[in-house]
């Protein structure tokens, strides 16, 4: 039988599915497919099995908490409603709709936050990009099935190119797109009218968790006196934060950077491959959500009403 739970895990720890709106769908799709088709002996033991295949899921992308507040989201709707003294099988269908209501509003936030953001991309902006976010994708997409007439800089983002794909992706759908190496970001920034990108994890102080480079882009954009905008769904925050935790920034192997013929050549070389930094709150204008426009300053106050007990 096929095993959801360890096949989602290695898709999303290789990267074979990218994005943490995808992912955060794709691991509460994994949820309900393993509570479908497991035979369970009782509520308590659902119970459990559940939160183990939901703390497998969680460590296959440490940084992106979509994933983890996703499945934590799910796991909390099982033990609320197993309290309620539900039976096995109204437990199962519970959490199916659960995970189904999830990848709902999973995909309404993102076409909300699309209408919301193409609003801040005007005729003949020029617009820069870094990785490959689902988000600025559709805000993208619906400014320019507005008629909306701008080009599009997009990284290449290394060591995993995910900028090659948006770039591939805008052009498809007809938008000016020009695909430029990282280290190229200060050389044409001057052209940059705004900075667009999106969010792994989102911290109470407005911090941005994003791929790799981010912070540098947000550092050359500030520079430059270029607006820089973060579109991610309230999902993506990190309620932990608010307590001061801090968040786990991925280590990848360092065979993305170079190939192990090179690292056997070169043994006394340390290769680091971090896959997120950190973009300070005072190099951000605006994050976009499906909530509307924050200002860095103003998730703190989101986090609070989103997680109260928190």
């Amino acid at each position: 039988m096929r095993d959801a739970i360890e096949e989602t895990h290695a898709l999303v720890r290789d990267m074979k599915i990218r994005g943490a709106g995808r992912i955060a769908r794709v691991a509460v799709l994994a949820l309900k497919e393993y509570c479908d088709r497991t035979d369970f002996s009782s509520v308590a033991d659902l119970l459990g099995r559940l939160q183990k295949a939901g703390q497998r899921l969680k460590s296959a992308r440490p940084t992106a908490v979509s994933l983890p507040n996703a499945v934590n989201l799910v796991v909390s709707v099982a033990k609320k409603n197993a309290e309620k003294g539900l039976s096995l099988p109204d437990l199962k269908q519970v959490i199916d709709d659960a995970c189904d209501n999830f990848v709902a509003v999973s995909d309404k936030a993102t076409q909300t936050i699309a209408a919301i953001g193409a609003k801040r991309i005007t005729d003949g902006d020029v617009v820069m990009t870094h990785c490959n976010s689902e988000a600025v994708t559709e805000i993208f997409a619906t400014a320019h099935a507005q008629g909306k007439s701008f080009e599009v800089y997009a990284t290449e983002t290394r060591p995993r190119y995910q900028g090659r794909i948006t770039a591939a992706d805008l052009a498809r759908r007809g938008i000016d797109v020009s695909l430029i190496p990282d280290s190229a970001a200060r050389l044409y920034m001057h052209k940059v009218d705004k900075v667009l990108v999106g969010a792994d994890a989102i911290a109470a102080n407005g911090a941005v968790v994003n791929k790799i480079g981010t912070s540098q882009l947000a550092l050359v954009a500030h520079e430059s006196r270029a607006r820089f905008y973060v579109a991610a769904e309230t999902y993506k925050l990190h309620p932990t934060t608010m307590l001061g935790e801090l968040v786990e920034i991925e280590q990848r192997s360092s065979l993305e950077v170079v190939p192990r013929s090179w690292m056997e050549s070169n043994g006394g070389v340390k290769v680091k491959n971090p896959a997120f930094d950190v973009t300070p709150p005072e190099y951000i204008d605006i994050i976009i959500t499906e909530r509307g426009i924050y200002p860095p300053q103003g998730i703190v106050f989101l986090m609070k009403e989103l997680y109260p007990e928190t």
